[in-house]
């Protein structure tokens, strides 16, 4: 992604189309293919087409296949039902899909299908959705605009929680298969679609089964390339720009759990647990992990790309940008510039942290013996777990010393106080009470390997059916402006942080507009201008027709 910072009027520079520091691939459409690519073009602009394909998506958003925190295990849970339906419709609306490809179901609902290619020497693309949506929160129905579930095209606009995320990705990818398989395609090259159920979150019942079932299927590294939700198109008035995430931050939750002596409220300690883990909390919160600058870091790699191509950047900015590609100084100048002011870069160039949960007491005369919050970390890509792990350790050890209590860090004893605290007879120093530092929920995450962008053929191929169909979409046909591509990242994670042994090839991208978004996700009013569906049909059908007849990918 492009993070907007200090715009200023545009400046036309069309030199930078030659720049080193962020080159771009030439367009790629299909060639032994180009017929067929343009019938299906032409299918794609009928009017019969794209009503047809805005009720498939609005079909399926009626259908509230809500993920929600407390889920048990498929079988386990009357909430898991629904998406038998969605099921159901997938199969009524698609019926080439469900009888070409072969499909398994994965731990109940996650679906997985497999289009045969003939060429078994190629490693198959694999494309990748998910079926669930967050949660309606019940307080918020009276804001929504059209009900949240209505999945109503009103002529501009899909409405309805899931219209963005993502299963425009679930619909999509089946529309484009539906549609080959129409018009007679066989691939040469193997097509893999997966869908988790879960994704929002953490895709634990739904990405684990799918990864184990393609790796005992197909084996590891057996894909050519991965595409997944994430980054996105911006598309303004004198360019567009395409960030397919190349990385992922990592993830941590810690928790913190403060024990101590109960009792009658009314004989109170000097600090109760709930007051010394609220010290604890403040501590982490007054000393936030410091934002840095690595010239091997995926956003430092997307500055440049700004540089060399945005033409709404500022001047100065733009400058030091470049400036900073061999000179250390200018590397720390522009750190200083970029992060002192905006929160969101800072969220981006480190490791950050969010207290989200707390809970503590029971009786309101009653000392809490235990009180805990859960810390959520998304690590940097320059950072690992451990390192966030012994960070934390650290900073709380002053906060420990103040409250007199122990530590028990991670599994390991940590004694907070100095050597001379205990007595000369060497008796153990009586704690206040205790902290537990934990893994909250056992799902730390490493930052994912990053995929490769220099020299890499499979970025090459992204890239160049990125521009290919920006060009020709309805917005970009007759028009002279530049479409770049620039390596993004992203601060949440996808399912594909557990797909990591199917292919170094990962891309997270959804090829849909940011303005056309009405609302964003996981908010009130979510709509999908319907215009940005249609696109991301057309970006599905020309990876599949491009994946089988590119030498650039294995």
């Amino acid at each position: 992604m492009f993070v907007d910072i200090q715009h200023s009027k545009p400046t036309v520079h069309p030199e930078w189309s030659k720049d080193a520091s962020c080159p771009q691939a030439a367009p790629i459409s299909p060639s032994l293919h180009a017929d067929l690519h343009n019938d299906l073009e032409d299918t794609y602009a009928s009017n019969t087409f794209r009503l047809e394909a805005y009720e498939s998506l609005g079909g399926a958003v009626r259908i509230p296949t809500e993920a929600y925190d407390d889920l048990k295990a498929p079988g386990q849970d009357p909430r898991w039902d629904i998406f038998v339906k969605l099921h159901e419709y997938l199969e009524q609306r698609f019926p080439l899909v469900h009888t070409t490809l072969q499909k398994t179901t994965v731990n109940t609902y996650a679906l997985v299908y497999h289009w045969q290619g003939s060429d078994l020497s190629l490693k198959p693309i694999l494309l990748t959705a998910h079926q669930d949506v967050v949660p309606i929160d019940p307080s918020t129905r009276h804001q929504w605009l059209q009900p949240p579930y209505s999945g109503l095209y009103d002529g501009k606009w899909i409405w309805g929680r899931g219209s963005c995320d993502d299963k425009p990705g679930l619909v999509g990818s089946l529309t484009a298969v539906e549609s080959l398989l129409e018009k007679g395609f066989q691939p040469k090259r193997s097509v893999v679609l997966a869908y988790g159920i879960d994704e929002e979150r953490g895709g634990l019942q739904g990405g684990p089964p799918i990864r184990d079932h393609l790796l005992a299927t197909y084996g590891e590294n057996a894909f050519s390339i991965l595409i997944d939700e994430g980054g996105e198109l911006d598309v303004r008035d004198d360019v567009v720009i395409a960030s397919p995430a190349v990385a992922e931050k990592g993830h941590f939750d810690l928790r913190l759990t403060v024990n101590t002596i109960g009792g009658h409220s009314s004989v109170p300690p000097k600090h109760t647990s709930i007051g010394i883990l609220a010290g604890l909390i403040v501590q982490l919160e007054n000393h936030p992990h410091t934002p840095h600058l690595n010239r091997n870091d995926t956003y430092y790699t997307n500055l440049q790309c700004q540089a060399a191509y945005d033409p709404d950047l500022n001047e100065d900015l733009r400058s030091a940008i470049k400036e900073s590609l061999k000179s250390d100084h200018a590397l720390k100048n522009l750190e200083a510039q970029l992060f002192e002011s905006d929160r969101r870069l800072v969220a981006i160039g480190s490791t950050t942290q969010a207290v989200d949960l707390i809970s503590g007491g029971v009786k309101v005369n009653a000392l809490p013996e235990e009180a805990s919050a859960v810390v959520n970390h998304r690590i940097a890509g320059y950072s690992s777990v451990s390192a966030v792990q012994t960070r934390i350790v650290e900073v709380l050890l002053p906060a420990a010393k103040k409250y007199n209590i122990s530590i028990d860090a991670f599994g390991e004893e940590v004694d907070p106080s100095d050597d001379d605290d205990d007595d000369d007879e060497g008796l153990s120093r009586a704690y206040a009470g205790r902290v537990t530092l934990s893994d909250a929920f056992g799902t730390a995450l490493e930052p994912a390997p990053i995929t490769p962008t220099s020299k890499n053929p499979a970025y090459e191929f992204i890239s160049g059916t990125i521009i290919a169909v920006s060009k020709t979409s309805a917005k970009g046909k007759g028009s002279d402006k530049p479409v770049v591509v620039a390596p993004g990242f992203l601060i949440g994670n996808t399912d594909t942080r557990f797909y990591w042994k199917l292919t170094k090839n990962i891309f997270r991208y959804g090829h849909v507009d940011k303005y056309a978004r009405y609302n964003g996700a996981h908010t009130v009013n979510e709509a999908l201008e319907a215009e940005a569906f249609i696109e991301l049909i057309r970006f599905f059908t020309t990876i599949i027709l491009n994946a089988d007849e590119t030498k650039l990918l294995e």
